[in-house]
Protein backbone atom coordinates (compact mmCIF):
# COMPACT_ATOMS: atom_id res chain seq x y z
CA UNK A 1 0.00 0.00 0.00
CA UNK A 2 1.43 3.52 -0.55
CA UNK A 3 0.58 6.15 1.74
CA UNK A 4 0.50 9.73 1.60
CA UNK A 5 1.43 11.59 4.69
CA UNK A 6 0.52 15.22 5.20
CA UNK A 7 2.78 16.67 8.17
CA UNK A 8 1.94 20.19 8.02
CA UNK A 9 4.11 21.03 11.58
CA UNK A 10 6.64 18.63 11.59
CA UNK A 11 8.05 19.19 14.75
CA UNK A 12 7.56 17.44 18.08
CA UNK A 13 5.80 14.49 18.95
CA UNK A 14 4.37 15.24 15.44
CA UNK A 15 7.82 14.77 13.54
CA UNK A 16 8.01 11.79 15.80
CA UNK A 17 5.40 9.59 14.93
CA UNK A 18 5.32 10.23 10.70
CA UNK A 19 9.13 10.20 10.93
CA UNK A 20 8.96 6.78 12.94
CA UNK A 21 6.09 5.24 11.03
CA UNK A 22 7.93 5.57 7.94
CA UNK A 23 10.44 4.15 9.26
CA UNK A 24 9.24 1.00 10.24
CA UNK A 25 5.69 0.82 8.19
CA UNK A 26 5.59 -2.48 5.85
CA UNK A 27 3.65 0.02 3.61
CA UNK A 28 5.44 2.52 1.53
CA UNK A 29 4.98 6.24 2.88
CA UNK A 30 5.54 9.27 0.98
CA UNK A 31 6.41 11.75 3.43
CA UNK A 32 5.12 15.80 2.81
CA UNK A 33 5.99 17.73 5.48
CA UNK A 34 6.22 21.86 6.95
CA UNK A 35 8.34 23.15 9.37
CA UNK A 36 6.90 24.71 12.27
CA UNK A 37 8.50 28.42 11.46
CA UNK A 38 5.82 30.62 11.90
CA UNK A 39 3.71 28.73 14.68
CA UNK A 40 0.88 26.76 14.06
CA UNK A 41 -1.51 29.15 13.66
CA UNK A 42 -0.31 29.54 10.36
CA UNK A 43 0.03 26.28 9.63
CA UNK A 44 -3.68 24.96 10.13
CA UNK A 45 -4.34 28.58 8.16
CA UNK A 46 -1.87 28.39 5.07
CA UNK A 47 -0.70 24.29 5.19
CA UNK A 48 -4.00 23.10 2.98
CA UNK A 49 -2.98 24.99 0.21
CA UNK A 50 1.03 24.80 0.41
CA UNK A 51 0.66 21.18 0.26
CA UNK A 52 -2.06 20.98 -2.54
CA UNK A 53 0.76 22.32 -4.56
CA UNK A 54 3.29 20.46 -3.40
CA UNK A 55 1.24 17.29 -4.53
CA UNK A 56 0.74 18.74 -7.60
CA UNK A 57 4.10 19.23 -8.45
CA UNK A 58 4.83 15.20 -6.83
CA UNK A 59 2.18 14.06 -9.29
CA UNK A 60 3.39 15.69 -12.18
CA UNK A 61 7.12 14.64 -11.70
CA UNK A 62 6.79 10.92 -10.41
CA UNK A 63 3.01 10.22 -11.45
CA UNK A 64 2.75 8.82 -7.86
CA UNK A 65 -0.71 7.29 -6.85
CA UNK A 66 -1.91 6.59 -3.57
CA UNK A 67 -4.21 4.39 -1.50
CA UNK A 68 -4.35 6.96 1.46
CA UNK A 69 -4.14 9.85 2.79
CA UNK A 70 -3.05 10.84 6.26
CA UNK A 71 -2.32 13.66 8.05
CA UNK A 72 -2.60 15.42 11.39
CA UNK A 73 -5.23 17.96 13.33
CA UNK A 74 -3.17 20.85 11.72
CA UNK A 75 -4.54 20.54 8.41
CA UNK A 76 -7.43 21.87 7.12
CA UNK A 77 -8.35 18.66 5.68
CA UNK A 78 -11.63 19.99 3.84
CA UNK A 79 -9.55 23.04 1.79
CA UNK A 80 -6.63 20.81 1.14
CA UNK A 81 -9.36 17.94 -0.58
CA UNK A 82 -11.19 21.03 -2.56
CA UNK A 83 -7.83 22.29 -4.29
CA UNK A 84 -6.95 18.57 -5.23
CA UNK A 85 -10.39 16.98 -5.50
CA UNK A 86 -9.37 15.94 -9.03
CA UNK A 87 -6.30 14.22 -7.80
CA UNK A 88 -7.74 12.53 -4.72
CA UNK A 89 -11.58 12.42 -4.76
CA UNK A 90 -11.24 8.33 -4.38
CA UNK A 91 -8.38 8.33 -1.78
CA UNK A 92 -9.67 7.39 1.51
CA UNK A 93 -8.18 10.04 4.73
CA UNK A 94 -7.35 9.78 8.03
CA UNK A 95 -6.72 12.49 10.34
CA UNK A 96 -4.78 11.44 13.77
CA UNK A 97 -5.40 14.33 16.78
CA UNK A 98 -2.21 14.76 18.52
CA UNK A 99 -4.43 17.54 20.08
CA UNK A 100 -6.68 20.09 19.19
CA UNK A 101 -8.49 23.11 19.37
CA UNK A 102 -11.88 22.64 20.81
CA UNK A 103 -10.88 21.30 24.54
CA UNK A 104 -7.25 22.56 25.19
CA UNK A 105 -6.92 24.83 27.74
CA UNK A 106 -6.52 28.57 27.09
CA UNK A 107 -5.17 31.02 30.00
CA UNK A 108 -7.48 33.13 31.40
CA UNK A 109 -6.24 36.63 29.56
CA UNK A 110 -6.67 34.71 26.33
CA UNK A 111 -10.03 33.85 24.73
CA UNK A 112 -10.27 30.88 22.10
CA UNK A 113 -10.37 31.91 18.01
CA UNK A 114 -13.09 29.14 17.42
CA UNK A 115 -11.73 29.32 13.94
CA UNK A 116 -9.27 27.24 14.25
CA UNK A 117 -11.53 25.01 16.38
CA UNK A 118 -13.98 24.56 13.02
CA UNK A 119 -11.36 23.11 11.19
CA UNK A 120 -10.98 20.91 13.00
CA UNK A 121 -14.86 19.58 13.17
CA UNK A 122 -14.66 20.24 9.30
CA UNK A 123 -11.96 17.63 9.23
CA UNK A 124 -13.38 15.29 10.65
CA UNK A 125 -16.54 15.74 9.23
CA UNK A 126 -14.81 14.94 5.80
CA UNK A 127 -11.77 11.93 6.97
CA UNK A 128 -12.39 8.62 6.80
CA UNK A 129 -11.43 7.75 9.39
CA UNK A 130 -10.66 9.86 12.96
CA UNK A 131 -7.83 8.97 14.83
CA UNK A 132 -7.05 9.90 18.81
CA UNK A 133 -3.99 9.58 20.78
CA UNK A 134 -6.02 8.43 23.94
CA UNK A 135 -9.33 7.12 24.64
CA UNK A 136 -9.41 10.51 26.93
CA UNK A 137 -8.46 12.36 23.98
CA UNK A 138 -11.33 11.24 22.07
CA UNK A 139 -13.95 11.44 24.38
CA UNK A 140 -13.36 15.07 25.54
CA UNK A 141 -13.14 15.98 21.47
CA UNK A 142 -16.10 14.11 20.58
CA UNK A 143 -18.50 15.90 23.70
CA UNK A 144 -17.26 19.12 22.86
CA UNK A 145 -18.31 19.26 19.33
CA UNK A 146 -22.07 19.68 20.95
CA UNK A 147 -20.92 23.00 22.60
CA UNK A 148 -19.20 24.13 19.17
CA UNK A 149 -22.23 23.52 16.61
CA UNK A 150 -24.74 24.39 18.91
CA UNK A 151 -23.57 27.71 19.04
CA UNK A 152 -25.60 28.47 15.87
CA UNK A 153 -28.84 29.51 15.89
CA UNK A 154 -30.41 26.75 12.88
CA UNK A 155 -28.54 24.34 11.15
CA UNK A 156 -26.62 22.61 13.54
CA UNK A 157 -25.76 19.26 12.06
CA UNK A 158 -25.92 17.63 15.51
CA UNK A 159 -26.78 14.14 13.64
CA UNK A 160 -23.51 14.82 12.52
CA UNK A 161 -21.78 14.21 16.07
CA UNK A 162 -22.83 10.17 16.01
CA UNK A 163 -21.13 9.77 12.52
CA UNK A 164 -17.73 11.18 13.51
CA UNK A 165 -17.89 9.38 16.88
CA UNK A 166 -18.22 6.36 14.47
CA UNK A 167 -15.34 6.46 12.76
CA UNK A 168 -13.14 7.70 15.45
CA UNK A 169 -10.55 5.47 17.05
CA UNK A 170 -7.87 5.27 19.54
CA UNK A 171 -4.24 4.70 18.12
CA UNK A 172 -1.17 5.36 20.53
CA UNK A 173 1.81 7.48 19.41
CA UNK A 174 4.73 5.04 18.43
CA UNK A 175 7.63 5.74 20.51
CA UNK A 176 11.50 5.11 19.20
CA UNK A 177 12.03 3.62 22.74
CA UNK A 178 14.72 0.96 22.36
CA UNK A 179 17.13 4.07 21.53
CA UNK A 180 17.43 4.13 24.97
CA UNK A 181 18.54 0.31 25.69
CA UNK A 182 22.31 1.85 24.84
CA UNK A 183 22.49 4.49 27.05
CA UNK A 184 21.64 1.73 30.11
CA UNK A 185 24.16 2.32 33.32
CA UNK A 186 25.61 -1.30 33.20
CA UNK A 187 26.28 -0.37 37.21
CA UNK A 188 25.38 1.65 40.00
CA UNK A 189 28.27 3.23 41.21
CA UNK A 190 26.66 4.37 44.39
CA UNK A 191 25.64 2.68 47.50
CA UNK A 192 21.49 2.58 47.64
CA UNK A 193 21.65 3.99 50.85
CA UNK A 194 23.99 6.79 50.50
CA UNK A 195 21.70 7.91 47.60
CA UNK A 196 19.69 10.83 47.09
CA UNK A 197 16.32 10.20 45.07
CA UNK A 198 16.63 12.03 41.67
CA UNK A 199 13.16 14.05 40.36
CA UNK A 200 13.10 14.71 36.67
CA UNK A 201 10.63 17.29 35.19
CA UNK A 202 11.07 16.50 31.28
CA UNK A 203 7.58 18.35 30.92
CA UNK A 204 7.30 21.74 28.68
CA UNK A 205 7.97 24.84 30.44
CA UNK A 206 4.25 26.75 29.77
CA UNK A 207 1.44 27.17 31.71
CA UNK A 208 -0.70 23.93 30.50
CA UNK A 209 2.09 22.00 32.05
CA UNK A 210 1.82 23.85 35.70
CA UNK A 211 5.52 24.38 36.07
CA UNK A 212 5.05 26.41 39.46
CA UNK A 213 2.71 24.08 40.63
CA UNK A 214 5.90 21.71 40.59
CA UNK A 215 8.28 23.86 42.00
CA UNK A 216 6.03 24.89 44.61
CA UNK A 217 5.96 20.79 46.06
CA UNK A 218 9.73 20.91 45.65
CA UNK A 219 9.75 23.75 48.21
CA UNK A 220 7.18 22.42 50.83
CA UNK A 221 9.78 18.84 50.58
CA UNK A 222 12.35 20.90 51.24
CA UNK A 223 10.53 22.76 54.03
CA UNK A 224 9.47 19.21 55.25
CA UNK A 225 13.34 18.34 55.42
CA UNK A 226 13.23 15.66 52.80
CA UNK A 227 16.07 15.65 50.54
CA UNK A 228 16.29 15.35 46.92
CA UNK A 229 17.85 16.33 43.72
CA UNK A 230 16.55 17.40 40.54
CA UNK A 231 16.48 16.83 36.54
CA UNK A 232 15.08 20.06 34.91
CA UNK A 233 14.92 19.30 31.05
CA UNK A 234 11.16 20.24 29.79
CA UNK A 235 11.49 22.44 26.27
CA UNK A 236 11.07 26.16 27.74
CA UNK A 237 9.55 29.07 25.55
CA UNK A 238 11.63 31.90 26.90
CA UNK A 239 14.93 30.78 28.93
CA UNK A 240 15.20 34.49 29.69
CA UNK A 241 12.00 34.72 32.17
CA UNK A 242 12.13 36.05 35.33
CA UNK A 243 10.36 33.48 36.82
CA UNK A 244 12.33 30.94 35.05
CA UNK A 245 15.89 32.11 36.54
CA UNK A 246 14.24 32.57 39.63
CA UNK A 247 13.61 29.12 40.37
CA UNK A 248 16.53 27.75 38.45
CA UNK A 249 18.40 30.09 41.12
CA UNK A 250 16.24 28.83 44.03
CA UNK A 251 16.84 25.09 43.72
CA UNK A 252 20.53 25.62 42.13
CA UNK A 253 22.22 23.84 45.03
CA UNK A 254 20.17 20.65 44.17
CA UNK A 255 19.95 20.71 40.80
CA UNK A 256 22.31 18.25 38.77
CA UNK A 257 20.98 18.89 34.89
CA UNK A 258 18.97 22.31 33.95
CA UNK A 259 17.17 23.35 30.03
CA UNK A 260 16.13 21.81 27.68
CA UNK A 261 18.64 18.68 25.99
CA UNK A 262 18.70 18.70 22.13
CA UNK A 263 20.93 15.56 22.10
CA UNK A 264 19.26 12.95 21.87
CA UNK A 265 22.34 10.61 23.71
CA UNK A 266 22.43 12.94 26.42
CA UNK A 267 18.84 12.91 27.10
CA UNK A 268 18.58 9.28 27.56
CA UNK A 269 21.53 9.44 29.95
CA UNK A 270 19.42 11.50 31.90
CA UNK A 271 15.88 10.05 32.01
CA UNK A 272 18.36 6.82 33.19
CA UNK A 273 20.14 8.84 36.25
CA UNK A 274 16.23 9.70 37.23
CA UNK A 275 14.47 7.95 39.81
CA UNK A 276 10.76 9.58 39.87
CA UNK A 277 9.40 11.15 36.97
CA UNK A 278 6.73 14.08 37.67
CA UNK A 279 3.81 15.75 35.93
CA UNK A 280 1.38 18.59 37.02
CA UNK A 281 -0.34 19.20 33.93
CA UNK A 282 -4.37 20.37 32.98
CA UNK A 283 -3.20 19.53 29.49
CA UNK A 284 -1.91 16.07 28.45
CA UNK A 285 -3.61 13.93 25.35
CA UNK A 286 -1.12 11.39 25.86
CA UNK A 287 2.29 11.89 27.53
CA UNK A 288 5.46 10.94 25.31
CA UNK A 289 7.99 12.32 28.14
CA UNK A 290 6.52 9.94 30.65
CA UNK A 291 6.38 7.03 29.23
CA UNK A 292 10.04 7.60 28.00
CA UNK A 293 10.68 7.97 32.06
CA UNK A 294 8.68 5.56 32.72
CA UNK A 295 10.96 2.77 29.80
CA UNK A 296 13.92 4.50 31.74
CA UNK A 297 12.50 2.87 34.93
CA UNK A 298 11.25 6.19 36.35
CA UNK A 299 8.60 6.05 38.93
CA UNK A 300 5.63 8.23 37.60
CA UNK A 301 3.67 10.61 40.48
CA UNK A 302 1.36 12.32 37.83
CA UNK A 303 -2.50 13.64 38.33
CA UNK A 304 -5.68 11.49 38.33
CA UNK A 305 -7.31 13.24 35.47
CA UNK A 306 -6.18 13.90 32.08
CA UNK A 307 -4.93 10.75 30.12
CA UNK A 308 -2.94 9.57 33.56
CA UNK A 309 -5.37 7.04 34.44
CA UNK A 310 -5.76 4.99 31.61
CA UNK A 311 -1.77 5.28 31.00
CA UNK A 312 -0.91 3.52 34.40
CA UNK A 313 -2.20 0.64 35.08
CA UNK A 314 -4.66 0.61 37.63
CA UNK A 315 -3.15 -1.35 40.16
CA UNK A 316 -0.55 1.68 40.48
CA UNK A 317 -2.79 4.15 40.92
CA UNK A 318 -2.42 4.28 44.97
CA UNK A 319 1.25 4.73 44.49
CA UNK A 320 1.55 6.86 41.60
CA UNK A 321 -1.79 9.17 41.46
CA UNK A 322 -2.56 12.55 43.22
CA UNK A 323 -5.66 14.55 43.57
CA UNK A 324 -4.35 17.98 44.77
CA UNK A 325 -1.06 20.17 44.98
CA UNK A 326 -1.05 18.36 48.38
CA UNK A 327 -1.13 15.46 47.28
CA UNK A 328 1.47 16.10 44.92
CA UNK A 329 4.07 16.69 47.98
CA UNK A 330 2.80 13.47 49.77
CA UNK A 331 2.97 11.47 46.71
CA UNK A 332 6.63 12.35 46.50
CA UNK A 333 7.14 12.39 49.91
CA UNK A 334 6.03 8.98 49.72
CA UNK A 335 7.52 7.61 46.57
CA UNK A 336 11.10 9.44 47.94
CA UNK A 337 10.77 7.32 51.22
CA UNK A 338 9.58 4.17 49.74
CA UNK A 339 11.63 4.54 46.53
CA UNK A 340 13.28 1.18 46.33
CA UNK A 341 9.85 -0.57 46.70
CA UNK A 342 8.29 1.63 44.16
CA UNK A 343 11.35 1.22 41.19
CA UNK A 344 10.57 -2.73 42.14
CA UNK A 345 6.99 -2.03 39.59
CA UNK A 346 7.45 -3.02 36.05
CA UNK A 347 7.03 0.43 34.69
CA UNK A 348 9.73 -0.67 32.35
CA UNK A 349 6.98 -2.76 31.11
CA UNK A 350 4.04 -0.69 30.66
CA UNK A 351 5.75 1.83 28.40
CA UNK A 352 7.33 -1.14 26.27
CA UNK A 353 4.10 -1.85 24.04
CA UNK A 354 4.53 1.53 23.03
CA UNK A 355 7.94 1.56 21.21
CA UNK A 356 7.80 1.29 17.40
CA UNK A 357 8.56 -2.62 16.99
CA UNK A 358 5.60 -3.20 18.76
CA UNK A 359 2.98 -0.88 17.57
CA UNK A 360 3.85 -0.86 14.16
CA UNK A 361 1.50 -3.64 13.10
CA UNK A 362 -1.49 -1.81 15.06
CA UNK A 363 -0.78 1.14 12.33
CA UNK A 364 -0.50 -1.00 9.30
CA UNK A 365 -3.63 -2.86 9.54
CA UNK A 366 -5.35 0.16 10.79
CA UNK A 367 -4.17 2.09 7.57
CA UNK A 368 -5.11 -0.76 5.45
CA UNK A 369 -8.89 -1.18 6.94
CA UNK A 370 -9.25 2.48 6.32
CA UNK A 371 -7.91 2.12 2.59
CA UNK A 372 -10.39 -0.53 1.96
CA UNK A 373 -13.77 1.57 2.94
Amino acid sequence: MHILFLDPFHGGSHAAVSVGYAQHSQHDLTLLTLPTDGGWRWRMRGAAITLARQLRTLVAEQGTLFDLIVTTDMLDLATFLGLTRDLTATIPTAIYFHENQLTYPLPQERKRDLSFSWINYTSVVIADAVLFNSEFHRRVFTQSLVGLSGRYYDHQELDLIKQIDAKSQVLAPGIDLVRFDQYKPTSVSHAAEEHVPIILWNSRWDYDKQPHAFFDALATLEARGVDFRLIVVGEYIDPKAEEFIAVRERFASQTLAWGYVEDSAEYARLLWQADIVVSAAIQEFFGIGLVEAMYCECVPIVPRRLSYPSLIPEHYHSDCLYESERGLVDKLQFAIANLAKLKAHDFRGVAAPYDWKQIVQQYDEMFAAVSQR
